[in-house]
Parts: structure tokens; sequence; C-alpha cells
């Protein structure tokens, strides 16, 4: 079973102007496909083939590093790609009650969020996540991934510098100001909360 790319599940030109429809052009169509391609070539004629991308993330960690870092990469964009909308939308009453908890205001939220990006030295992601009932903004580094841990990641946020750069030049403040103000999909937060399991990359 070969990977195929994850849709954009909105138009190209939706998330503009936090992030425009060159450089969905970019980072969708040739850096995700770059990295399914070589997941793809891989594992093609191994006992990985028909896994799932989880279990491929799972068994590549430790043992197999070019091969972890495509299958990780590939999961990260496909769910980077929900984790924004044209209209980010309102969280349940549940994940929004999580949130107040863990972090007093969805604004408060929001702040740390853009923080936590901004501080992230090189690349990688900054994640929404939930493990034992409780709400965490968690790191991952270079093309690490939530997708085997013990957390139930609800949201994430590229700070590669391919995310921004053709929009934001080095400004990744500006780009998180754009993104967490108004294109973060709280609905499919809301979805990975109540579901209680780890997103699934699309077979």
């Amino acid at each position: 079973m070969a990977f195929s790319i994850t849709p954009l599940p909105y138009d190209d030109t939706a998330l503009a102007p936090a992030v425009s429809a060159q450089t969905l052009s970019f980072h969708h169509g040739k850096h995700h496909q770059a990295y399914i391609d070589k997941t793809n070539a891989a594992i093609e004629g191994t006992d990985l083939a028909d896994k799932s991308m989880e279990e491929v993330i799972a068994a590549a960690r430790g043992s197999n590093q070019g091969l972890f870092n495509n299958s990780a990469q590939s999961w990260n964009h496909g769910f980077y790609w929900h984790s924004m909308a044209a209209d980010g939308g309102s969280a349940s009453d549940e994940l929004a009650a999580m949130i107040d908890q863990a972090f007093g205001s969805a604004d408060e939220l929001v702040k740390q969020l853009q923080d936590r990006g901004a501080g992230h030295f090189a690349s990688g992601w900054v994640w929404l996540a939930e493990k034992d009932g409780k709400l965490s903004i968690e790191e991952t580094h270079d093309g690490d991934t939530l997708a085997d841990s013990d957390f139930n990641p609800l949201l994430t946020i590229d700070v590669w510098e391919h995310a921004y750069y053709l929009d934001h030049q080095n400004a990744r403040p500006a780009y998180l100001k754009a993104v967490t103000e108004g294109k973060l999909n709280w609905a499919f937060a809301s979805e990975n909360l109540a579901r209680g399991t780890t997103w699934a990359y699309p077979a």
C-alpha cells in the first residue's frame, strides 16, 4: 500500500494572507509530496509496506532515521493542513473548559502558542496536546512528531521556515500571529479531543 499526499481540506486561497496560495503550492505540493515519495520508496517491498503511517513511524523511530524523518514529516504535514481553516470557528464546550483550566483563557492559550513558536530554536513544531485529561503546549524539533507518543495531539503549527518565508520572510512571530488569530481549526481540535485517540493518517 503506497501512501498518498493528504488533500488540502480547503481552497488554496482560503488561508490568505496568513498562508498564501503560493506558500501552499510549495509547502503542500512539493515539501509534503517529497516526504510521501521518500516514505513510499523506503517501505516498498518490505514488511512495512502494508502498515499504517503511524506503525511505520513507530517502527522507524530509533532504527531508521531516514525513514523516520520522512514518515513523521508526512504525518505532521497531514495533521497541520487540518489544524488550520478559513474560519477557525469555536472550541467545543469540553475543549473550551479545558483551555480555561489549563491556560486561564483562550486568549492566553493563543499568546502562549505564539510565544512558544517564536522561541522555538530552529525548525520544528508546536502542538496543543492532551494527556490524562489535561492540556499542554508541546514542542518537537526538526522532523519529530507526537504521532506515536503518549500525547493526543489536538492542533499543530509548523515553524519550519518553508511554512512562512514566502509570506512573512524571517518574521516568524508575524506568521504565528496570523495563523493563531483566526486560522486555527478549533472544530478539528474538538474532534481530536472527543475521539480520545491520535488522529490517523488517511490510508
